[in-house]
């Protein structure tokens, strides 16, 4: 039997991606294999963070009880998760539910692909120069998000920004998937972002803010 160690599961609104503002049921995995500057989760990454021990079944009637259609998939970093192909089988395998895989843009996202035509919508983050992890980053998953899926690029510096623009337009990723800025919570202006966006043009590209980070406190958790 395949057990997963979880840090949280619970009900709230997504405060990113294309589901902003939507109910979702959130499955946060313990451990990432990144450490980026600005991560708001570190606490989930140690090695002595706490966790709860759940297999798929559990994850999956835990997710039904709730009643809710959307499913958050996030870390801590779900890909490098032992069996996490096993719980996204499951979760895909219910047409009533829509399932979001959150990923730092450093583990393939193959895997994800191959889950047929109901496979969790993919949101990636791509690592900027200030996160401190950008040589981490798989060049190969930019050119194999689809439609549905989505990349964020948080920029936390004006050189940030500029190399955002680079990979966006180096990867065709406007024409290829949805694409957000979004500021480091307290490091950069949002103002500056859509002065960066009016100055390069960039339709089609979304700016967006960390909406939980607005209706609760920056480093409140289970929300």
């Amino acid at each position: 039997m395949i057990c997963y160690k979880i840090t949280e599961i619970f009900t709230s609104i997504n405060g990113e991606g294309r589901r902003a503002g939507q109910l979702a049921v959130f499955v946060r995995f313990a451990g990432c294999n990144l450490e980026c500057s600005y991560c708001d989760t570190k606490w989930a990454n140690h090695n002595d963070t706490k966790y709860i021990v759940m297999d798929t079944q559990q994850v999956y009637s835990h997710i039904k009880s709730e009643k809710i259609n959307c499913v958050t998939v996030t870390g801590g970093e779900p890909l490098i998760q032992e069996g996490i192909f096993k719980l996204l089988e499951c979760l895909s395998g219910d047409v009533s539910l829509s399932v979001e895989i959150e990923t730092n843009g450093s583990a393939d996202i193959s895997g994800v692909l191959k889950l047929g035509k109901n496979r969790p919508l993919i949101t990636m983050d791509y690592k900027l120069p200030s996160s401190g992890s950008e040589k981490s980053m798989l060049p190969e998953n930019l050119k194999k998000l689809e439609e549905k899926d989505t990349v964020k690029f948080v920029c936390g510096s004006q050189e940030d920004l500029e190399r955002a623009y680079e990979v966006i337009n180096r990867y065709d990723l406007i024409n290829k998937c949805g694409v957000y800025l979004s500021p480091v919570f307290g490091r950069l202006e949002p103002v500056r972002i859509v002065e960066f966006m009016k100055e390069h043009n960039l339709n089609g590209v979304n700016l967006q803010l960390q909406m939980h980070k607005f209706i609760w406190e920056p480093g409140e958790r289970g929300v």
